[in-house]
């Protein structure tokens, strides 16, 4: 029997697992409400009955009875039933051996019912009805009440249980992963210096004998940072891949349930299954949505959050030397943090992942190639160039958009016209060639595409310029792409400038061709607006106003401290950055008019122009 149709057995089985589980949990909920419903039934069913009761009492011959015999009456168990008047001194008793009611006078109403209820402690069967506020201090029907009692603790239970009580950790234990599926290190690239530092901790793993001789302790926790598709959460299953110990994998998210108090039992209960299985290792994906700041509890669910926050903190403290259990955490957003929870001690370490550098992407790309089929023209070298920015998992995402289109067209392996189809596909959108352009649109869509293009080649830092088209994709009616054969860590003034240009280039070559503007550069003037305010307010760039920082998106309340002009100063700055750009794009365009011209031409004519048809238009 092959291998692929043993997979499918277990498919099918660990299906039909899922859909028995499923069946079994629409079952019991069923029946919880079925319960449920009886219970309410019931109790509806005694009010009911209760008032029929009180109704019928009033039809009750009465007679009168001194306070003394009624005491004595109580404290030989020989009272029944006695029912009072809200703001009134007189009651009405039923003795045991008596049909008829009779009524007597009571000196304190307070006084009288802790009496009665005295008594029905003491096992005395006394009713006790309050009109307007009916109690029972002891009723016949005591054994149903405790029988209801415990089917609503039976309830509650069921329901707890099914929302998780216990922990959600779900367990990778080394012995039992399979070796295809085992994540080590050479799965993990392009974080060489961050792998290195993570190889300590496997080494605390494997050998902690060793650092406790010398008087080391065990890191508690680490916090991987990065952005998300940096491999955060792979690079905590190498290292139990690599340690050989158990991994606990559990969101933050997770910890927040719809019953107060469940998310510190979840985190007890997590942090015991890990003690117990040490050494091991426990992963909390996403910690921001657990261990957040703590805000003032205005809410149940802020003081909920809070409390899970302050058990995750003490369960942190509560390791000792026998218990060699690591923290793993990972966020995309440290700042959101609590400072309680980043102190050493709890997170120890704090691993920074970047985005991948050109060799890194290299090295990803060949990781996530191997199980694929790939043509002998197929440049991985030139995909990581092109691919400056992307994270890993895009990286990843490409070439199975790849492989995908590559099935598709029927090919044998994937070529690189699949490869770049995928990039377009990733960055750009799906091409749409069942849309139906005008030849008005057309031309606007190719002046404005050629408006970019001819503006970048005169510009130094913007003039690498990989092909152009006017085909739809995704929400755009036609793109530029750009090159980016290099990192850059770092953005000069007049980088920036120049890109102001490059993005307006398309806006300035529609109004000086058809002297008009469209819709159609509504992004580009966004892109180009957000540069020229973070110039001025992030990065300081403004000779005017001079080298201050304002994060005005995190702090707006910061041009308050500086006064009322600093903003009308800034929105002047911003609208002279802009204006200026868009200035010197219209005169580069009037300057070439004839490549404007030409390479307009060539879109309507071919609707896409690569790099060799650019470089004869400009040469």
């Amino acid at each position: 029997m092959s291998k692929r149709s043993n997979e499918s057995k277990e498919h099918d089985s660990s299906n039909k697992k899922k859909d028995k589980n499923k069946k079994l949990k629409i079952f019991l909920w069923y029946a919880i409400i079925l319960v449920i419903c009886a219970i309410i039934g019931y109790g509806i069913y005694n009010v009911i009955n209760n008032n029929n009761k009180k109704n019928d009492l009033t039809e009750i011959k009465e007679d009168e009875i001194a306070y003394t015999d009624l005491i004595k009456q109580i404290d030989s168990g020989n009272v029944e039933q006695i029912t009072m008047t809200v703001g009134s001194t007189t009651i009405k008793v039923k003795l045991k051996d008596q049909e008829e009611m009779k009524t007597g006078i009571i000196p304190s109403t307070q006084a009288f019912i802790e009496l009665v209820q005295d008594e029905a402690k003491e096992g005395n069967e006394i009713e006790l009805i309050q009109k307007g506020e009916s109690f029972l201090a002891k009723t016949k029907d005591n054994l149903f009440g405790i029988v209801q009692i415990g089917l609503m603790t039976v309830v509650l239970v069921l329901i707890i249980s099914m929302t998780g009580m216990g922990s959600k950790g779900r367990v990778y234990d080394a012995e039992n992963v399979d070796e295809k599926n085992k994540v080590t290190f050479d799965d993990v690239a392009g974080i060489d210096e961050e792998k290195q530092e993570m190889l300590e901790i496997v080494n605390f793993l494997k050998n902690p004998e060793e650092f406790y001789k010398m008087g080391a302790r065990i890191p508690t926790g680490v916090l991987l940072c990065g952005e998300p598709g940096t491999g955060k959460t792979l690079i905590a299953k190498a290292i139990a891949g690599e340690a050989d110990v158990p991994f606990i994998s559990i969101s933050g998210s997770e910890f927040g349930e719809i019953f107060a108090g469940l998310g510190a039992s979840r985190v007890r209960k997590l942090f015991e299954k890990a003690k117990k299985m040490a050494p091991s290792i426990i992963f909390i994906d996403e910690i921001d949505a657990v261990g957040g700041k703590r805000l003032e509890a205005s809410s149940a669910a802020d003081n909920d959050n809070n409390q899970t926050l302050n058990q995750l903190l003490t369960e942190m403290d509560g390791f000792g030397s026998e218990h060699t259990v690591i923290v793993l955490a990972a966020t995309n957003r440290p700042e959101m943090l609590d400072k309680a929870l980043l102190r050493p001690g709890r997170f120890d370490r704090r691993i920074s992942i970047a985005l991948p550098d050109m060799k890194g992407r290299e090295a990803i790309l060949k990781i996530h190639a191997k199980n694929k089929k790939l043509d002998n023209d197929v440049n991985l070298k030139a995909l990581a160039g092109d691919t400056a920015g992307f994270t890993g998992a895009e990286l990843a995402n490409i070439l199975n958009e790849a492989a995908i289109i590559a099935t598709i067209n029927k090919h044998e392996a994937i070529n690189q016209k699949d490869i770049d189809d995928a990039t377009k596909k990733v960055t750009v959108g799906i091409e749409k060639h069942s849309r139906v352009m005008s030849d008005k649109d057309k031309k606007l869509t190719a002046y404005h595409e050629a408006g970019h293009t001819v503006v970048s080649k005169y510009l130094e830092s913007q003039k690498d310029i990989k092909e152009v088209s006017i085909i739809p994709r995704g929400i755009a009616g036609g793109y530029t792409m750009y090159k980016t054969n290099e990192d850059k860590y770092y953005i000069s003034k007049s980088e920036m400038k120049e890109k102001l240009i490059a993005l307006l280039g398309g806006r300035a070559a529609e109004k000086l061709v058809l002297d008009d503007i469209s819709t159609g550069a509504s992004n580009d003037l966004e892109v180009a607006t957000d540069i020229a305010k973070k110039m001025i307010t992030v990065y300081g760039m403004s000779d005017n106003i001079g080298p201050i920082g304002l994060n005005i998106e995190k702090d707006p309340y910061q041009l308050q401290l500086l006064g009322d002009k600093l903003e009308e100063e800034i929105g002047k700055e911003v609208q002279e950055l802009v204006s200026n750009a868009y200035e010197i794009a219209q005169n580069l365009l009037v300057e070439h008019r004839d490549k404007l011209d030409a390479l307009a031409s060539r879109l309507i004519q071919k609707e896409v122009v690569y790099e060799d048809d650019l470089e004869k238009i400009f040469d």
